[in-house]
């Protein structure tokens, strides 16, 4: 490792950690009706949500730290602004219930397919839809501005919304159906 990159070690762990620490915080402010500080804290941990793994790629510390808590720690940051944003009625729980359920059905097939040794890599549908959740998210938790100041009307929280179901929907169903040999796998122990 040259010099100049030793600033870097452990970076992406630390980032990851930061992130799961934000949520808490994150929590509170939104709950409490502090809906632009808690879209800061939102962003700022989506931010580190990027950073990590490219930091981790670009300088080979990828970890087996960083391999299960990197994606753990962006799902509990969106899982908890959806259930907050169920709680405060921005949206309603039946789509919650819904991301959830892939969020958990995905995992566990990872789970299984790398006790295995096999890894399900993430495919663009399921970046696209984790985009589309972090876009939906400030969006709604802002209450649509800034196109709420546009003088016609344009949802585009709801669009956003919408567009994050569809890709759960849709990248969820591309990992079973391209995965489907998880489901035959036999127990070794």
């Amino acid at each position: 490792m040259e010099k100049q990159d030793f600033k870097y070690k452990n970076l992406p762990n630390h980032l990851t950690i930061a992130r799961v620490c934000a949520i808490p915080l994150f929590i509170v402010l939104l709950l409490m009706g502090f809906r632009v500080a808690a879209t800061i804290v939102f962003l700022a941990a989506a931010l580190t949500d990027m950073l990590d793994g490219k930091i981790a790629r670009r300088y080979n510390l990828v970890t087996n730290f960083g391999k299960l808590m990197d994606p753990l720690a962006d799902k509990l940051l969106t899982m908890s602004a959806f259930v907050c944003l169920v709680e405060l009625g921005d949206i309603p729980g039946w789509m919650v219930i819904v991301i959830l359920g892939r969020e958990f059905i995905i995992t566990g097939m990872r789970q299984v397919a790398a006790a295995e040794g096999i890894v399900i890599a993430a495919g663009w549908s399921g970046k696209i839809k984790t985009v589309c959740q972090m876009v939906a998210i400030p969006l709604i938790m802002l209450k649509n501005w800034p196109c709420s100041l546009l003088p016609f009307y344009c949802p585009l929280d709801q669009i956003m919304l919408w567009a994050a179901l569809v890709m759960t929907i849709w990248s969820g169903a591309e990992y079973i159906i391209k995965n489907k040999q998880v489901f035959s796998m036999k127990n070794k122990g």
